[in-house]
């Protein structure tokens, strides 16, 4: 296996920039994956990494080899696509096997190698079988099978499973991520699905307009977003982003009033915010609650428009009085609520987040503490 290592990576068609100077490390034997919206250049950055796209900026490591003048073939990388690209006039162990017969690999050695991939991938039964005859999860397996038989330094998924219905995607999650416990590749997934990033990733980069945002393990991204961009895009619902004016502040806390005048109080440091100022408060669905009959604090009225009922949860969106976009409130699905229902949505201070002008997000005081004693504790140690 091998690491990954971009240096100022960029692309371009012409005078049209679409990768803007890309720093990256993928470690060896890490699961990588690249999340953004259509368009932000993450399939463009993958076929970089493959040597399919021509990098017009920058250095691109594999295992430590400049590899930017390399072919694919050179590159030691296997790469699966969106779509699964079998031969339909073979059956399952040929495609498999073409690549290494191409290479004059031993027919031995090749057989080893099919029958290996094809018990990891769960697929033994099915090898005389044509691609016509299989379903669309088999018809991925054998194309990751045809890359496992190459052995790899890198392994290369450009949105594999956006061709599969829902619950055919939950089962191949889990069985991409079983196939990276038991081989341990480095791997390089690209999706749009912010679900399957965090349910696969040890670290997810998230991409916009070309550039990278921030990268993390997926519940720091979920916990600590860098930005507005990055606490919409991680999480499901949607954050909720409320035009807010900063009422009190201190670097221990900041309160917000909101365009109907209410008080929100947060666990955010303030220091760096004025009195009159506009924010952005940021609220994920699952952190407003329907307050208690005698809550009094941190409160915003709110009146349900539309229901979905889910079964084990309830989303709920609400209009809020002087705020355009309707607010998402995730509920337990006990909850029983209808179009036309007044609430009063209680927000908890250490919960919340706020972004200035810029998008940026203002520390959280909980986090700096957080950070404080771990390094207290490190330094003990």
């Amino acid at each position: 296996m091998a690491d990954v290592k971009l240096v100022g990576v960029e692309k371009a068609y012409g005078s049209t920039r679409i990768l803007h100077g890309i720093d990256l490390d993928i470690r060896d034997g890490e699961f990588m994956v690249f999340v953004g919206p259509s368009g932000c250049g993450k399939s463009t950055l993958l076929r970089s990494i493959a040597g399919l796209e021509e990098i017009t900026g920058g250095d691109l490591y594999i295992g430590g080899q400049r590899m930017n003048d390399a072919t694919p073939s050179e590159r030691g990388i296997a790469m699966v696509f969106q779509s699964y690209a079998l031969y339909p006039h073979m059956n399952l162990y040929d495609n498999m096997a073409f690549g290494l017969q191409l290479a004059k690999v031993p027919r031995a050695e090749i057989d080893t190698a099919v029958r290996k991939a094809a018990r990891i991938l769960h697929i033994e039964h099915l090898l005389e079988r044509k691609p016509k005859d299989l379903s669309g999860g088999q018809r991925q397996r054998v194309a990751i099978g045809r890359a496992i038989v190459r052995q790899p330094a890198v392994f290369l998924f450009d949105e594999p499973l956006s061709n599969l219905d829902t619950a055919l995607r939950v089962q191949m999650r889990y069985e991409f991520a079983k196939l990276h416990e038991q081989l341990k590749p480095t791997m390089v997934y690209v999706t749009h699905d912010q679900v399957e990033a965090m349910t696969l990733a040890d670290r997810i980069v998230v991409l916009s307009a070309g550039k990278v945002e921030q990268v993390g393990a997926p519940l720091d991204l979920y916990q600590h977003p860098c930005n507005q961009f990055v606490a919409g895009f991680i999480g499901s619902p949607q954050m909720n982003f409320l035009p807010s004016t900063v009422a009190q502040a201190s670097a221990q806390h900041l309160s917000v009033r909101l365009a109907d005048g209410s008080l929100i109080r947060c666990d955010i440091d303030g220091s760096s915010t004025a009195v009159g100022q506009m924010i952005t408060l940021g609220v994920r669905p699952e952190h407003l609650t329907v307050a208690a009959a005698d809550a009094t604090d941190n409160l915003i009225p709110a009146e349900v428009t539309f229901v979905e009922a889910l079964g084990g949860t309830t989303v709920a969106y609400c209009a809020l009085p002087g705020q355009q976009a309707p607010a998402t409130v995730q509920l337990n699905g006990l909850v029983r609520t209808h179009s036309g229902q007044g609430l009063r949505l209680q927000v908890d201070p250490a919960l919340t987040y706020a972004f200035d002008a810029a998008g940026l997000a203002l520390p959280r005081v909980q986090a700096r503490a957080g950070a404080e004693i771990a390094t207290d504790q490190a330094a003990a140690a």
